[in-house]
């Protein structure tokens, strides 16, 4: 027998008139629940229902993951009677989530039911889960438990027919690119009636004709190879009656015509007629029909003119911004360019556009585009097949015998007024000569890209190609693929070097060195590889690696109580991911270092890189407790009225101030850093230290640390121990 709380279904009973007509097909129904009285109730309360012709068909389930099978094995299930408390106290949010996550099943609507109030409020579920209606079992009389199957049964059915819609459109988008491109009307013809078959749903086996202008005679313009024969020839030459009765029905009545066995479309188009005839195995629904007259849209305009399709086809190949000639286009203007034209290939691209993009909008950076185009159209008025291959790329052809670098770059870097924004914009350009040129465009513009590359990574403006050039950069390549695979392989390694107090000569750091083994008992040289990472984008991840490796360094130090620093090397583009001095918080804790035993070293490139930013994580570190230090400090050039703003801890005199004392170097300017970091408040290192005078002389400079072969070289993490334990022991 049912329990009071169960008896709520045959509250407010309203006894339903039976129909006389049968339904016309079935609402599944998921009832979900621990307890069987409350299957029998539901069935019970809800027999006889209909909603728009369909009867209710119950299916059951009694956990949460029989409820999971039942929609595996039962897709047509449309709505979900489904208690919150079974198995467990969320039992049914989590076959919620599961259907939606794991089974992607947004379709079927649920609506939930609990009798024990409190497990999860009504409000947070409704906001966080994807639910038609979340109610307590006792709220729910008969009355109420219909409307709520009404409500989520409509919009299970909307939700289908969007679908059905959103899958018709993309069709109909599919086809419509299908069709563009052709340049003659048979073939055009065939890709309309295979793209029409695909909407019905059914096999492609059709033509097209049209009327010809001032007659009764109906000419087969194309179709499926079964009537490519008959192709220019009147469609009385077809061997199908049926075929030929309904074309010429469909023209005499100017509308469609449907058996179950064709479908034949008609178009007009400025007083032209011409219809499509489709054989049907499947006859098609009223939506897929609809779907086809907007499909015809596309297609009726171009069956008399078939110089429409050759203009569909230049869209194709225009710059939808500039209305330039897009790469597509200029990639055939370079094939068909004869090599006696003593023309150079120029790809120009704007540096740093997408900082522009970012931190002005999109509207600035296509406000830039078209004025970067104005002015070469402007002032390089021989520049021929002037292009939009990229983002942010131009390319033009040149006659080389013309070309001037500085007048381009005088004309190109000449400030923008874009609105209220006065830009100053650089430039890379990358050039090919003609008698470069490959057979095919995409080899020829391929070698303008590899100059154009190579005069970024040169930080140059201008570069040409070369044989050389393109062996380089295979060999570059080659270098980075056997990198991130010797990295994924975890063959690479991190030696340290010793850093010492000058007063002490005592040990109280280490640098990091990232080290690359060859295979043959040598290491690449980091100025090699690190670049390479750099430019790669590899070396954010090989950063992060090291930090880690550092921090298990720093613990294996103070297991030995061994009061150490470790100092790790950040790239510029570590430095600019998002929250970077978060991250390396979080790995700090992750290993339980203390932040004051983790010293960043970044070189002047970085610090000067978008100062605003810098100094936004330069300031995060200091929250932190990390240290930063400049490495090679001198060598960047670097302004020294933001070097005040810079939340730093240490200056790193770079080795090239070091290395010729005392034959050809006084130290003048390692003791004008040293003074310049005394009256900042930062300690001073110096690197490459390698000889007792040069160390002599640091100590009369009142440099604070050093390194270098002298006290300690670059070593691996057991000879490091070692050698920390001897110096600190002696």
């Amino acid at each position: 027998m049912a329990s009071e709380q169960d008896d709520f279904l045959f509250l407010d009973h309203e006894d339903d008139t039976p129909e006389n007509n049968e339904p016309q097909g079935f609402w599944d129904i998921l009832v979900v629940d621990d307890d069987p009285e409350i299957h029998s109730v539901t069935k019970l309360a809800l027999s006889g229902v209909e909603f728009w012709g369909k009867a209710l068909r119950f299916h059951h389930a009694y956990s949460g993951e029989e409820a999971i099978n039942e929609l595996i094995h039962h897709p047509e299930i449309c709505l979900l009677l489904l208690d919150v408390v079974m198995e467990s106290d969320d039992a049914g949010l989590k076959v919620v989530k599961k259907v939606r996550d794991d089974l992607d099943n947004h379709n079927v609507r649920i609506i939930l039911r609990t009798g024990q109030p409190g497990h999860a409020p009504e409000e947070q579920v409704i906001r966080e889960y994807d639910i038609n209606d979340y109610k307590m079992k006792t709220e729910l009389t008969r009355s109420k438990l219909v409307t709520s199957l009404m409500t989520a049964l409509r919009s299970f059915q909307q939700i289908c027919e969007l679908e059905a819609q959103s899958e018709g459109l993309t069709n109909i988008l599919s086809a419509s690119n299908a069709i563009l491109g052709h340049n003659n009307i048979s073939g055009f013809s065939q890709a309309v009636v295979m793209q029409l078959a695909n909407i019905l749903a059914n096999d492609a086996n059709g033509f097209v004709c049209a009327q010809v202008s001032g007659t009764n005679s109906l000419v087969l313009l194309g179709g499926t190879t079964q009537y490519h024969e008959f192709i220019g020839q009147g469609v009385e030459q077809l061997d199908n009656g049926r075929a030929i009765m309904q074309v010429k029905t469909c023209i005499e009545q100017q509308c469609h015509q449907q058996t179950e066995h064709d479908l034949t479309l008609f178009l007009e188009k400025n007083n032209e007629q011409a219809a499509i005839f489709i054989e049907l195995a499947l006859p098609p629904m009223p939506r897929q029909i609809q779907f086809a007259e907007i499909f015809l849209a596309n297609v009726s305009v171009g069956l008399d003119n078939i110089k429409l399709f050759s203009q569909i086809r230049e869209v194709a190949y225009k710059d939808p911004l500039t209305k330039l000639a897009n790469r597509t286009s200029f990639v055939e203007h370079l094939e068909k360019t004869p090599c006696d034209e003593g023309l150079s290939l120029i790809l120009l691209d704007i540096a740093q556009f997408s900082d522009i993009n970012n931190g002005l909008g999109q509207e600035v950076g296509n406000q830039l585009l078209m004025a970067v185009m104005q002015r070469l159209e402007q002032d390089i008025p021989n520049a021929k097949a002037l292009a939009r291959i990229g983002a942010d790329v131009f390319a033009f052809l040149l006659p080389t015998s013309s070309f001037n670098e500085e007048l381009l770059v005088d004309a190109l870097t000449i400030p923008y007024q874009l609105k209220e924004h006065l830009l100053s914009i650089h430039f890379h350009i990358g050039l090919c000569k003609c008698e470069d040129f490959s057979d095919t465009g995409l080899e020829t513009l391929k070698k303008g890209y590899i100059a154009l590359n190579q005069a970024k990574q040169s930080h140059k403006v201008f570069d040409w190609y070369t044989s050389d050039l393109e062996e380089k950069m295979a060999w570059r390549l080659g270098l980075i693929r056997q990198l991130r695979s010797d990295f994924e392989q975890h063959k690479l390694e991190v030696w340290y070097q010793p850093q010492f107090s000058l007063k002490t000569q005592q040990i109280i750091g280490c640098e990091a060195l990232l080290r690359w083994p060859s295979g043959n008992g040598r290491y690449i040289s980091p100025g090699i590889f690190v670049p390479l990472a750099e430019s790669s984008g590899l070396i954010v991840e090989i950063g992060q690696w090291v930090l880690e490796q550092a921090c298990q360094q720093q613990k294996r130090f103070a297991q030995l109580g061994l009061d150490i620093c470790v100092a790790v090397n950040v790239s510029v583009p570590q430095f600019k991911t998002p929250d970077y001095a978060k991250t390396v918080m979080n790995t700090l804790e992750q290993y339980q270092v203390p932040s004051s035993k983790i010293e960043l070293e970044v070189t002047e490139s970085v610090v000067m890189d978008e100062i605003g930013s810098v100094i936004d994580t330069l300031d995060e570190l200091k929250r932190y407790g990390i240290e930063v230090a400049i490495d090679d400090f001198g060598t960047g050039f670097s302004s020294l009225s933001y070097l005040q703003k810079l939340p730093l801890s240490r200056l790193k005199i770079d080795r090239a101030f070091i290395k010729d004392i005392p034959d050809s170097d006084t130290g003048a300017i390692a003791e004008l850093i040293v003074s310049l970091g005394k009256n900042l408040g930062l300690k001073t290192i110096a690197e490459g230290v390698e000889t007792q005078v040069q160390l002599e002389r640091l100590q009369q400079m009142g440099c604070d640390e050093i390194q270098g072969f002298l006290l300690g070289k670059p070593m691996p993490v057991d000879e490091l121990m070692v050698f920390a334990q001897n110096k600190l022991g002696s």
